[in-house]
């Protein structure tokens, strides 16, 4: 009964346009949970033995008012649906993530890593390697990665379908990573010619979400890039907001061409409003160098006019 409630609840969602995936997840998770004490509609203590297992207070909030949302839209049709109160695990004001910019030897140490995955001998290593190194070169999001198929790999680039916002792009890509993609193919069509995906595992399917994190977190964990679970520290995002950064490092020029830069940043990462773009900017020594440079251009050229 449960679990058919949350696949419909599920099912509206991203009928609206939400992907939905980690609600989904905790959601079926819970599901398990409250069924095994057999619970047919959703309890508060139940609710709240389940949060707390999460290894954070963070995480433990957000399971309770994943499953507080779903209890909401019920209890509008069945009363007996409870919903537990938003404040069991404290009240937090929203806290930007400082994402973490990982150097180019930091980069290298991840995808020397990823090189080096058991077993050897095969497409997994190179799997990883390819995708992460694709990710960094590219700043695409993970789910537009692993949505990528064979046919999309063309050479003006990789035509990016349905993205977040439900359109198609154009994504130009250097030569070096053209040249690490290709390299890729020829050793991926060996293990499935059936399979459509660009990235496959050993059995020739399909990488999954859940996968891949968990294979991120565990190389840069043993990089010490990032301590035990319930810690925070660096997720495969970050390598989005690297590429958004590095970019504008190279950038070169005035404040108009820095702006005509941005605006061609926002259309690559396939964003929206160019607002979604600066989200992705953080300072960094380089930045602020370049940005006292130009401010101090600025102020002699103002200075030589009066």
């Amino acid at each position: 009964m449960l679990t058919k409630m949350i696949n419909r609840y599920v099912e509206l969602k991203r009928a609206m346009g939400f992907k939905y995936r980690i609600q989904n997840c905790l959601l079926q998770n819970f599901a398990a949970f409250a069924q095994q004490r057999g619970d047919v509609y959703v309890r508060c203590k139940t609710v709240i033995e389940w949060a707390k297992q999460a290894p954070s207070r963070a995480q433990r909030r957000n399971r309770l008012l994943t499953i507080r949302r779903f209890s909401i839209s019920m209890h509008a049709e069945d009363k007996r649906y409870e919903i537990p109160p938003a404040d069991v695990f404290g009240r937090e004001t929203f806290k930007r993530r400082l994402p973490y910019i990982l150097s180019s030897a930091e980069l290298n140490s991840l995808l020397t890593a990823a090189l080096n995955l058991k077993p050897t001998n095969t497409i997994r290593p190179l799997t990883y390697a390819t995708l992460f190194a694709l990710l960094a070169a590219t700043g695409l999001r993970i789910s537009e990665a692993l949505a990528l198929k064979i046919e999309d790999i063309t050479d003006d680039g990789l035509i990016v379908r349905a993205t977040k916002f439900r359109k198609d792009r154009l994504v130009p890509l250097h030569e070096s990573t053209q040249q690490g993609i290709q390299h890729y193919l020829k050793q991926r069509i060996q293990y499935s010619g059936i399979e459509p995906s660009l990235f496959i595992s050993n059995k020739g399917m399909r990488l999954a979400y859940s996968t891949v994190i968990s294979i991120f977190l565990q190389l840069v964990r043993a990089a010490g890039l990032r301590e035990d679970p319930g810690y925070p520290g660096i997720c495969i995002h970050d390598l989005r907001h690297r590429f958004a950064v590095k970019s504008l490092e190279e950038c070169e020029g005035d404040s108009v061409a820095i702006s005509q830069h941005i605006t061609a940043l926002s259309t690559y990462l396939g964003h929206a409003h160019i607002s979604d773009t600066y989200w992705y900017l953080h300072a960094t020594p380089k930045l602020m160098k370049q940005i006292a440079t130009l401010t101090q251009e600025k102020f002699y050229r103002r200075k030589n006019n009066d």
